[in-house]
């Protein structure tokens, strides 16, 4: 290679855009490093033709014309680039040809995204003076930067911006959030005398706040009352239009819908978790209103078999003429009033699926024998018929009784006992963990009031203490009552208090003493007056039988009554 040569060479790889060179025949003879890396091509295509190597060239052409082609715009390998293409004559004879690459990638990104922010910016500004929204934004001082002309407007200020947010706004927080970088989303702001909803954003750069932004999303507090009462309704009537569609066939619960963190509820939780992971009979004992019904939901959504039916029968609750043929099914002509082409039976229906048979204590003798069989062969035969059908099937049933009573009286089988009895679960009743009350109240709380479309802003501590004196004999099924009928008689505040709830659970007077913070003498005066009230209402007045009950003179019992002013009782 000579001087002349190496000194070209080095020209054409000093440059800052792509160059490629053919011969008249088109095979690539010159290219520089630029358009190897942007090209992404590399030395062995030296030689080859330049439709093999880049096809978007249109080399070709130009030494077909001759004639020079400037300024267009091509993309190759996802790169955008101006080029242009200038053949070479020797003789006015056309000898070859090259093109230079301009990569304008970059360029057009950066462009594209000045142009997307402006549009970006104008839209914001349009939305935020166009539709009436209350908006402000300040600067990680607390000093506004930028006002909405309508929340101008109502605070009357025409110039806002420059002034600090405390001088402009009543009651604002926004320098708090700009400072502490947390968001605030609800609560109540009173603004000349409007009493609103408002939400404040921190807005950060590169991780750290410089400023935040604020907006009025209810400008008066009956309008989200009113707009939470339309949306409690549409999610009412979607929620109906779902469990119309899958109520048969779906299992609503999982785990995480059994609500409680107490070690038992822990424990029970974490056996029925792996219970699920299998596919053995369950047997899930529990007290009426324990929640039965939502582990055979939670276990069935965790088991291999959630995408298949979840489908439940009470036991109970079924004739026990008719039970057979809600289990099985019936064929065409079976019995008067059988339905024209027959009906599958629940265990037909849960076929790849789950089926929950629902105090399964009160099924009848002869129904607990056809039920062993189907355990045992896992088939299935409809009343009236004689086809055989096989289902797979994973059974969990569930009961208030004890079984193992039942079984030593004769009321129930043993061998389908020990069949059903693979995993048992024992579900614990409320009075055993009162630790969960405060979080299921709160639970019921917001499911009741969504139910009732009302709005409930919570429950007293002094609420939530009577709760938790209380045994609830008839376990959350109980609990979940009293919380519909204290959201019922709410008073305008809107919050659960004792007065809201049944007299069965407030009437324990000493816990109520215990609640009130008062000076012990104060306490002893009142639990004495109460309990010489009751003794003289037992003793129908007679204050000597009544003396002799309290252990005092009927002299100090006189003193007693007129210390209390119980002379009518």
């Amino acid at each position: 290679m000579n001087l002349i040569q190496k000194s070209f060479k080095t020209l054409i790889n000093n440059i800052n855009e792509a160059l490629i060179g053919i011969d008249k025949k088109g095979r690539i003879i010159v290219m520089n490093n630029k358009a190897k890396k942007l090209l992404e091509i590399n030395e062995e295509c030296m030689g080859q033709c330049i439709r093999d190597v880049v096809d978007k060239s249109r080399l070709l052409r130009v030494i077909e014309t001759g004639k020079k082609e400037l300024h267009e715009k091509i993309t190759v390998n996802g790169k955008e680039f101006i080029v242009n293409r200038v053949p070479v004559k020797v003789a006015d004879k056309v000898e070859g040809a090259f093109a230079v690459f301009y990569d304008i990638t970059e360029y057009n990104k950066l462009k594209r995204e000045l142009h997307e922010d402006k549009d970006y910016i104008d839209i914001l500004d349009t939305i935020i003076n166009a539709f009436d929204e209350w908006i402000v934004v300040v600067d990680e001082k607390g000093y506004i930067t930028m006002m909405s002309d309508a929340y101008k407007e109502f605070l009357n200020e025409k110039k806002p911006e420059g002034k600090h947010v405390t001088e402009v706004i009543e009651n604002t927080r926004m320098h708090i959030v700009a400072k502490t970088g947390v968001k605030e989303i609800g609560g109540v702001q009173e603004i000349k005398g409007n009493k609103m909803i408002p939400m404040r954003i921190p807005i950060k750069k590169n991780g750290k706040v410089v400023g935040s932004v604020g907006k009025v999303m209810f400008k008066d507090i009956s309008d989200f009352y009113s707009l939470s009462r339309k949306i409690t309704n549409l999610e009412k009537e979607i929620q109906y239009y779902k469990s119309e569609l899958n109520k048969e066939r779906q299992a609503k619960y999982s785990f995480d819908s059994i609500v409680g963190n107490s070690s038992k509820i822990r424990q029970i939780k974490e056996v029925a978790k792996k219970a699920a992971l299998t596919d053995s009979n369950i047997l899930i004992y529990g007290e009426s209103g324990t929640g039965k019904e939502l582990f055979a939901h939670a276990i069935h959504n965790a088991s291999k078999r959630c995408s298949g039916p979840f489908v439940k029968i009470n036991c109970a609750a079924i004739p026990a003429d008719l039970l057979e043929s809600e289990l099985f099914g019936y064929e065409e002509g079976a019995f008067t009033g059988a339905k024209k082409g027959g009906k599958k039976g629940k265990f037909e229906l849960a076929d790849g699926g789950t089926i929950l048979l629902d105090e399964i204590g009160d099924m009848p003798l002869h129904m607990q024998a056809k039920l062993l069989r189907v355990l045992q062969e896992r088939e299935v035969e409809r009343v009236g018929g004689n086809v055989v059908r096989k289902v797979n099937v994973r059974i969990i049933a569930s009961t208030n009784k004890r079984l193992e009573e039942s079984v030593k009286n004769g009321e129930f089988r043993e061998d389908l006992y020990y069949r059903l009895n693979v995993i048992k679960l024992t579900i614990p009743s409320l009075r055993e963990r009162k630790e969960d009350i405060p979080d299921l109240a709160k639970a019921l709380r917001k499911k009741i009031a969504k139910r009732l479309g009302m709005y409930v802003e919570g429950i007293s501590k002094e609420a939530i203490d009577y709760l938790m004196t209380y045994d609830w004999p008839g376990n959350i099924r109980e609990l979940e009552n009293v919380i519909e009928r204290a959201i019922n008689l709410l008073d305008s505040d809107l919050v659960i208090k004792p007065e809201h709830l049944p007299t069965r659970l407030t009437s324990n007077k000493l816990k109520k003493y215990k609640l009130k913070s008062r000076y012990l003498k104060e306490i002893i005066e009142e639990v004495e007056k109460e309990v010489i009230s009751e003794c003289l209402k037992e003793c129908g007045g007679n204050k000597n039988k009544a003396s002799k009950i309290l252990g005092i003179s009927r002299a100090g019992l006189y003193n007693k009554i007129k210390q209390y002013n119980l002379e009518d009782e």
